[in-house]
């Protein structure tokens, strides 16, 4: 099985501005495609933009099949790319810190919400989602989804790892001073879990938030596949199944764990 090539968008895009941030995702899957890649990951809240003020969040908001939804599948089928949005979605009354993978075909496959909302604004804004694990099969590797302050909480990657996923895609709105995160925390979650990690950040000022960008791709062996500045970037890297295989073969963390002992843990 080849490698699946990931492209990881660094952008804020355009605050407030839906139909602007597609034009911008169309032309990234564009790019990405010359770049030989099958998917392309954007991040927290790149639909809309993060920094919302809380009154203007529910009419940005749109259901998982919205019309935002329908423009990502077109672009995905448009250029033979699958998508990762991150967006805020309509589900009755409640409003959640979601994303939705779409497929190459245009195919929706997995639709995730943000389960641990960080700070006030977060609180304030969205319902948490009640459902951890989030799966789909794309060219054959085991896909998760979570967000942001998700990756934070290592009950939550290690709920993915039991469950088989071979990549998690982290869309993400990283902020100043917590850059330790992309730096440090992500590549430790891909080794102590053996699974690649796609990190994906917003970039410089929005509202009261300074995001740190350092976006990346990290391996089941701990080494960081690519890594993107502070600035609007596009980076490739590879998610390749072999080393994957064989680093698990090699790790013995999941097969040494003691279940037993952990059962006051939760």
């Amino acid at each position: 099985m080849p490698p699946l090539r990931t492209a990881l968008l660094q952008s804020s895009g355009v605050l407030g501005h839906p139909a602007e941030n597609l034009k911008r995702l169309d032309e990234a899957a564009a790019r990405a495609a010359q770049g030989g890649a099958g998917l392309l990951v954007t991040s927290e809240m790149f639909l809309t933009g993060y920094a919302l003020d809380l009154q203007d969040i529910p009419a940005l908001a749109e259901p998982a099949d919205g019309p935002s939804a329908v423009a990502i599948g077109e672009i995905a089928r448009r250029h033979g790319v699958a998508v990762l949005y991150g967006y805020p979605e309509r589900a009755g009354e409640a409003v959640y810190n979601s994303a939705q993978l779409i497929g190459p075909d245009g195919t929706a496959l997995a639709n995730y919400r943000k389960t641990h909302l960080f700070g006030c604004f977060e609180q304030d804004a969205f319902t948490p989602g009640d459902t951890p694990v989030v799966q789909a099969d794309l060219n054959g590797l085991r896909v998760g989804v979570m967000i942001c302050y998700d990756v934070e909480f290592p009950e939550n990657v290690r709920a993915h790892a039991l469950a088989g996923t071979d990549l998690l895609l982290v869309p993400t709105a990283q902020m100043h001073p917590f850059q330790f995160v992309a730096e440090q925390l992500v590549p430790v979650r891909a080794f102590e879990n053996q699974m690649y990690v796609a990190y994906v950040n917003r970039t410089g000022p929005e509202g009261e938030f300074e995001f740190v960008g350092l976006s990346c791709l990290a391996s089941p062996d701990g080494v960081t596949r690519t890594r993107a500045g502070r600035g609007e970037e596009l980076v490739l890297g590879d998610v390749d199944p072999e080393l994957l295989r064989v680093s698990r073969e090699t790790n013995p963390y999941l097969r040494d764990r003691r279940p037993g002992l952990y059962a006051s843990l939760v």
